[in-house]
């Protein structure tokens, strides 16, 4: 017997997770279903082959055993092993065929539906908010004006002409879909599709309000007060319940999603809940030591640099960071200090003699690293 390997036949990898699997069936089931595919063998056999590896792969014990046996594990026909009914052991037919006919499916009158006059929950919204640095650090409060589908205002949004209604469509007594048999490859089966005369609504308007065309919602605009809490960051999204499109049937409606974009600072930068600054300090301050004022995101702050501090070491003040987001207030990441030691440039004659008289004073003790950095050489290359 030539058989494909079940991965194959469905299309997925051996690693294949148990969701990744029914979507594959589901995808190619309705692809190659005989009642779509009327007097194509071929067809009816892919449909077979697709139910037998899923029968399978669907089921713990049987895939275990395939991947450890082959065929053999779960057909005995290949010499041992579970026996392969090749019937729809664990296929749920009626979720099946709900999605290829989009409505309930049965035998003999059974079948799942939905009321289409059920409430639905609106659309939800995505906008983008560009806020500055120093807003995402302390929080604002920001006003966005947003396209919204709302209830018409003429007719409260039952899309009937004010002073008259929508009537229970006859056909399908409001059910919004009619049941159709028809034979196919397990005999005679019933299918539910949408009404034609109503569309799949159930209600029928003689009179459709002009203002929304019948559909009970219009387009509009409103401005939205959202509040922005301090240490949101760029990328994140917040999500401010119910007032995005309104439902139908008395759904409730979407959100509305706000999608946080943040200015850089020509100051500051920002690190998770840590803000960043590079400092420059002259050569004395760094030499004799200085107090100098810092800039943080709550104002100057003041900061004893002590005396032979090193070009880019890193001063850290605790608690003047960021505001860390669902956490108690005053629970602040910090701010990092790195510092640069700027050498002055286009010294006059007096100001060269000088360094020259203050350089002629020091000693090889004075300077740790370089005297390190020499040593390594010497003893580099005297080997």
């Amino acid at each position: 017997m030539d058989k494909r390997d079940y991965y194959e036949v469905l299309g997925v990898q051996k690693g294949a997770t148990d969701a990744e699997i029914k979507k594959a069936y589901r995808k190619l089931a309705k692809q190659y279903h005989p009642d779509l595919n009327p007097d194509n063998p071929e067809a009816e056999e892919k449909f077979k082959e697709i139910n037998e590896a899923n029968q399978v792969l669907s089921d713990p014990d049987k895939r275990a055993k395939y991947d450890q046996f082959g065929f053999a594990g779960v057909d005995s026909s290949y010499g041992g092993g579970a026996n392969f009914t090749g019937g729809f052991e664990g296929v749920d037919l009626s979720d099946l065929f709900g999605d290829i006919f989009g409505g309930g499916f049965g035998f003999g009158g059974g079948g799942r539906t939905s009321s289409p006059n059920a409430p639905r929950r609106g659309a939800d919204i995505t906008v983008q908010l560009e806020i500055g640095f120093m807003e995402a650090c302390k929080g604002v409060t920001q006003d966005i004006t947003v396209n919204v589908t709302d209830s018409c205002p003429d007719c409260g949004g039952s899309g009937a002409k004010a002073g008259t209604s929508a009537k229970t469509c006859s056909e399908c007594n409001g059910r919004g879909s009619v049941t159709v048999q028809q034979r196919g490859l397990f005999g005679m089966m019933q299918t539910q599709r949408p009404c034609s005369k109503c569309g799949g609504k159930g209600k029928i308007i003689e009179s459709p309000c002009s203002k929304c065309s019948g559909s009970g919602r219009v387009n509009t605009r409103k401005t939205v007060s959202v509040k922005v809490p301090a240490g949101i960051d760029e990328g994140l999204t917040l999500n401010v319940r119910g007032q995005g499109n309104v439902g139908v049937n008395g759904g409730q409606r979407g959100d509305l999603k706000v999608r946080i974009a943040v200015r850089r600072d020509p100051v500051f930068e920002r690190n998770d809940y840590d803000i960043l600054i590079d400092f420059p300090i002259t050569y004395t301050q760094a030499a004799l030591g200085a107090e100098i004022e810092v800039p943080t995101i709550d104002g100057m702050v003041s900061y004893k640099v002590p005396a032979g501090t090193q070009p880019g070491t890193v001063f850290r003040l605790r608690g003047k960071g960021v505001q860390r987001l669902q956490r108690p207030e005053g629970e602040r990441g910090d701010q990092l200090v790195k510092v640069s030691v700027e050498v002055p440039k286009k010294l006059n004659k007096k100001q060269k003699e000088a360094l020259e008289a203050f350089e002629s004073t020091l000693e090889e003790g004075n300077y740790e690293k370089r005297k390190s950095f020499f040593d390594k050489i010497k003893e580099r290359f005297s080997k």
